[in-house]
């Protein structure tokens, strides 16, 4: 007994110290909320139903209005008449931006430069009818026009709408008033000058262009006449002539200086060729004449080679065949064959003739190929000196032809892309195109009854759900079972019915009414409430008189008597005790006494009537019971009473507004907390356990009492069903 509280073990308290849920309810818990929809039903439907009454009211009183619709497509590119380079393709169509160049024609739509395009094209500034068709007054006469023209445009832009579905290209454009042909008007027209917009920008950008590109030719034609002019006067002052047009591209191609070549070096380039070739002419003779000179005159290829030699040969080589035939006929004095051997040496005479012509040709065309490599030789030796000369005269020149040559290219690409600019300008296609123009709309596209009424049903339902949490976060009574842990967050210990037509003693006395079923059922509880089983001393306590406390006091008492056990009762309420009236005794003694006294329990308590049952009443009231319930004599009496008995069952005051219920709380082994069902509260409850838990003792749970389950039907009338099992005969 003086072990602290929370060292003795008990049940996992569901609340911390400060009197916090340590576990909140589910977040989704449908059964909790279809019994808070239950209960507040008609606050409900009184929120829908107005949501609803005023959505239909709003739909008749608004004026009907029209909204017309076009389709317009946006490509990525823009197509030419002219093709040009790839540099006149659309800045604004990149191939790879595709989304940003659709969001940006958007912002277009909806710009303010295209309202006052479409202001200006229908003349809205002065037309009676589109003001009217805005719900607007017409501007006063006398308003400047610029006023006008913003207002105008401000409208325009406020009631137009852009659609860009995903993955497309195509947007919708929509314009809403009260006159459907001013809506399609306004539509079509905003189509309409989109298009011609991007057109005017397009010619706008080539305009410059063109202005720009002209400027730049008229300055660079002036430097390149300066130029040439510098170039041309430093040529006749050096008296230098250059071929620089006809070696223009050949320089550029080698990456030689500008300006082309000069005469001499044109000579001196050309001479150099000749007496290269003429060099390897007079090789190739040299070495036909080595291969000839010094040798046989017929063992020499080239003599061989030649055409009247081989014939000769060939003639003399019959001739010897013949001489030979007459020899064998004749002797050699024999007219044949000495004819035969005169012909014979006429022939090699005239063999030895042609040899020696062809080798006296060998060395002409030596000796010619020797003087002409000479000659070349020492002509391009002069060149080479007068080129070298000249060359310290061309450093300057070179300069000045290769600032003409830059000044001619740029000023030959001006002009040629000043062509194009002026060829294409302002024939170029515009990548916007509509697809469909806008009619005129035959329905009002609001208000939309049926569309109003969705709307004020879900917001209706919206309302009506936070009121209902609102309404149940600000509400702490205990209406049904489930409320207990979940406002509570005490474990739910017995559930007792209201008594109907009787007082709750009748009841109990009869062994089969609900509500001794429902305190058997409790005390069935509070046999396994603890770790080690039924805590010997009970205390009970709630927090407001008349929820039931006393009551459930002596049926613990009586029902753990019935048992076998020993049970003392002790009414420990101080203030406005009331056992001793359940019981017709008198109150001169009781626990005051033993709190004022040495005497023992046995010679104050009283008998109940009931087996096992002793009762222990307030006794007189004292002056203060506070300090009473707050002194050691208390301690030693709940000692003694648990010595000689089995259970000990302490019926206390309430807790809010005194302290008596806290204080022997600490000195019971268990507290089970009375709760009346359906009480109006204010923070009661949560303030009592928090004064409760101050002291730190084991609360068991909680015991809901005086529970109406045909009064709660509306939030959960099938938890539990007091009402459909009977003793007897009734239908099982």
């Amino acid at each position: 007994m003086n072990e602290p509280a929370s060292a003795r073990g008990g049940p996992v308290d569901l609340i911390d110290d400060n009197g916090g849920f340590a576990q909140a309810r589910a977040a989704f818990d449908f059964r909790y909320i279809l019994a808070a929809v239950r209960s507040n039903l008609l606050l409900i439907a009184a929120i829908i139903s107005a949501a609803v009454a005023v959505a239909v009211i709003v739909t008749m009183l608004d004026t009907p209005r029209y909204t017309a619709k076009a389709t317009i497509q946006i490509n990525d590119s823009v197509s030419r008449v002219l093709k040009a380079d790839d540099q006149d393709s659309d800045p604004e169509m990149g191939g790879y931006d595709t989304d940003r160049n659709l969001k940006t024609q958007i912002d277009i739509l909806k710009s303010r430069g295209l309202a006052q395009r479409v202001a200006q094209k229908l003349r809205l500034a002065g037309n009676a009818q589109f003001f009217v068709s805005q719900e607007a007054q017409k501007p006063a006469a006398g308003t400047s026009s610029e006023i006008v023209n913003r207002s105008v445009a401000g409208m325009l832009q406020q009631n137009m709408a852009v659609i860009l579905p995903r993955d497309s290209r195509i947007i919708t454009v929509s314009w809403e008033s009260t006159d459907p042909r001013m809506s399609a008007a306004i539509v079509n027209a905003y189509a309409n000058e989109f298009i011609q917009s991007s057109l005017q920008r397009k010619f706008d950008s080539s305009s410059y262009a063109r202005n720009f590109v002209s400027e730049q030719l008229g300055e660079t034609k002036l430097k390149l006449e300066q130029s040439e002019r510098e170039l041309n006067d430093y040529a006749r002052a050096n008296g230098l002539i250059r071929t620089r047009d006809a070696m223009t591209s050949s320089a550029s191609e080698t990456g030689s200086r500008g300006g082309g070549e000069s005469v001499t070096t044109t000579n001196l380039l050309q001479f150099n060729t000749a007496a290269n070739e003429a060099a390897a002419r007079r090789a190739i003779a040299e070495g036909r004449w080595r291969s000839i000179a010094g040798k046989p005159l017929m063992s020499s290829p080239e003599v061989l080679n030649n055409n009247t030699v081989a014939q000769l040969l060939l003639v003399r080589s019959n001739a010897e065949a013949a001489l030979q035939q007459e020899r064998a006929r004749h002797l050699e004095g024999y007219p044949t064959v000495q004819a035969q051997q005169a012909q014979i040496a006429a022939i090699n005479r005239q063999l030895t003739q042609a040899a020696n012509n062809v080798r006296d040709s060998i060395r002409a065309e030596y000796d010619a190929a020797v003087s002409t490599e000479q000659r070349l030789s020492s002509q391009v030796a002069t060149l080479r000196g007068e080129s070298l000369s000249e060359q310290d005269r061309t450093v300057k020149y070179s300069l000045l032809a290769r600032e003409a040559d830059t000044n001619r290219q740029l000023y030959d690409g001006l002009l040629q892309r000043f062509k194009e600019l002026n060829a294409s300008a302002g024939i170029s296609l515009s990548n916007i195109s509509i697809i469909d123009s806008a009619e005129v709309p035959g329905v009002p596209s609001s208000p939309n009854l049926l569309k109003n009424l969705m709307i004020a049903l879900l917001a209706g339902i919206g309302l009506a759900a936070i009121t209902v949490f609102l309404k149940d976060q600000f509400d702490d009574s205990i209406r049904v079972p489930e409320d207990v842990e979940a406002k509570l967050g005490l474990a739910l210990l017995g559930v007792v019915p209201r008594t109907m037509g009787q007082e709750p003693e009748e009841a109990l006395s009869d062994p089969k009414s609900p509500i001794s079923e429902a305190y058997n059922s409790l005390r069935g509880s509070l046999m396994y409430a603890a770790p080690d089983g039924l805590p010997p001393i009970l205390l009970v306590t709630s927090a407001q008189p008349s929820e039931g406390k006393t009551t459930t006091s002596y049926a613990i008492a009586s029902s753990f008597a019935r048992m076998g056990k020993s049970v003392l009762l002790i009414d420990a309420d101080l203030r406005r005790p009331s056992l001793h009236r359940r019981i017709n005794y008198g109150n001169e003694r009781g626990l005051s006494t033993l709190l004022t006294s040495n005497e023992t329990i046995r010679s104050v308590q009283l008998p109940s009537g009931q087996e096992g049952l002793t009762l222990l009443t307030s006794g007189i009231i004292p002056a203060s019971p506070t300090e009473l319930l707050s002194s050691i004599r208390l301690e030693k009496v709940l000692q003694e009473a648990a010595r000689s008995f089995d259970v000990v069952v302490i019926d206390s005051p309430p807790i809010l507004g005194l302290a008596d219920a806290p204080m022997m709380s600490a000195l019971a082994d268990g507290v089970v907390f009375v709760v009346e069902a359906d009480r109006n509260r204010r923070g009661s409850l949560k303030t009592a356990l928090r004064r409760l838990r101050a002291m730190r003792p084991i609360l068991l749970g909680a015991v809901l009492t005086k529970f109406d389950p045909l009064k709660a039907g509306n939030r959960y009338s099938e938890y539990y069903g007091y009402e459909y099992y009977q003793y007897g005969g009734a239908v099982r």
